[in-house]
């Protein structure tokens, strides 16, 4: 086994959440290791909301389609079309994104290192990284004084190092990539749509998503033995797109639930899926990875500078004071309405409400529950109890 020099901080994982942390590291004059396995893309609808492109300075040619509506689409084919007021959200490909995050830590000072983490090694000297380099084959030793595990929702060093690591819950997404059509009725290449329908997702939702040239397609799951591709050829078929060319298949685990621990109060933090950061009801991940990437690197430093291990609870604790709210509404949405085809309608008819809709979009731009307008949200808390306790019509509006 090599030894190879020693950094302050290995970061595990070279995703949104990975890179974000390793770029934040290296821009912080820390000696940083980023650590990917090359070739491997994510299932993702790509969507990114304005706060995103302007907190993490993305830049316009990393945005590949720009989106100004959304359809919800209910079990019984109703669609309800909401439109961005001044404003849009962006769409990405995560082969190009992951790539050009990955590539702005290294020019920030990052050592990029490509290969497969395998184990943790601890001794008198401190906390080693057993990693296998994919170019040679042979496993290498990093010693570190810091690990970030951002290495997905089945992540190895949550499984090995967290308490609670091993538990996360989680949806199985699945989606293609394939080539925009130039004329379909129907599909238009500035909106997307999200399909509410239990032959489909029995309990999330499908999805068209435009990435300019190429759509994504796809749905996600915690069913086992549902077909995810029969459901994703039946999406296709129903939206016009299945003569498309398909230029890839891509499948991954997404949690929908952030761990009580995200460090193991030694030597380790969890960053982006590894720490459960999806948001519920939506699957939205990009935004929270890189938020979550972005709160572990300042944990890290925290450690680095005052030699406190505790200090790495701060990456949680920062994450959850701006967005638990959020992640709490989500996950009661979700379990509130994706239990049945009947709790579907009901959902797709309640965002007929235009305070739904103005709510809505300005807490996914935003990234926050807005306070501004009380007796809108007394409005639709009736408006959502009525629906629950089955006092309307599904289809009432």
């Amino acid at each position: 086994m090599t030894e190879t020099p020693d950094f302050d901080v290995f970061v595990v994982g070279g995703g949104p959440a990975g890179a974000t942390a390793a770029n934040d590291l290296a821009r912080a004059g820390r000696k940083v290791a980023l650590l990917d396995r090359a070739g491997r893309i994510k299932p993702c609808g790509g969507a990114v909301p304005p706060r995103l492109i302007r907190d993490f300075d993305i830049p316009d040619e990393q945005i590949v389609a720009r989106v100004n509506c959304a359809r919800m689409v209910s079990p019984t084919g109703r669609k309800v079309d909401i439109h961005i007021k001044g404003g849009y959200v962006g769409m990405v490909d995560r082969e190009q994104f992951d790539e050009f995050l990955r590539a702005r830590a290294a020019s920030s000072g990052a050592t990029r290192l490509t290969g497969t983490y395998v184990r943790i090694d601890r001794d008198d000297k401190g906390t080693h990284v057993v990693w296998r380099d994919k170019a040679s084959g042979e496993e290498r030793r990093t010693l570190a004084k810091v690990v970030i595990g951002a290495d997905g929702a089945r992540s190895q060093v949550a499984r090995e190092n967290v308490p609670g690591g091993d538990t996360i819950p989680y949806v199985i997404a699945y989606h293609e990539i394939i080539r925009a059509p130039e004329a379909v009725p129907g599909y238009d290449p500035a909106r997307c749509d999200v399909i509410y329908d239990g032959r489909i997702s029995p309990d999330f939702y499908g999805w068209v998503f435009p990435h300019g040239k190429t759509v994504s397609v796809g749905m996600g799951t915690g069913h086992d033995g549902f077909d995810l591709k029969e459901a994703t050829a039946a999406l296709r078929a129903s939206a016009g797109l299945a003569q498309c060319e398909t230029i890839r298949k891509e499948g991954a685990p997404i949690p929908l639930k952030p761990l009580d621990r995200w460090d193991n109060g030694r030597d380790v933090v969890l960053a982006g899926d590894a720490a459960g950061v999806v948001a519920p009801s939506s699957g939205e991940g990009i935004y929270y990875a890189m938020v979550g990437g972005q709160v572990a690197a300042k944990a890290a430093v925290a450690v680095l500078k005052s030699g406190r291990a505790a200090d790495l609870a701060l990456a949680r604790k920062t994450f959850m004071a701006e967005h638990k709210n959020v992640f709490r509404a989500l996950r009661s949405m979700q379990d509130a309405y994706y239990k049945s085809d009947e709790r579907r309608e009901r959902f797709v008819s309640l965002c007929h409400d235009r305070d739904v809709q103005t709510l809505t979009f300005e807490a996914y731009m935003n990234k926050k529950l807005v306070s501004a307008r009380p007796l809108a949200h007394i409005k639709i808390g009736i408006k959502n109890l009525a629906h629950l306790m089955g006092l309307v019509k599904p289809e009432w509006t």
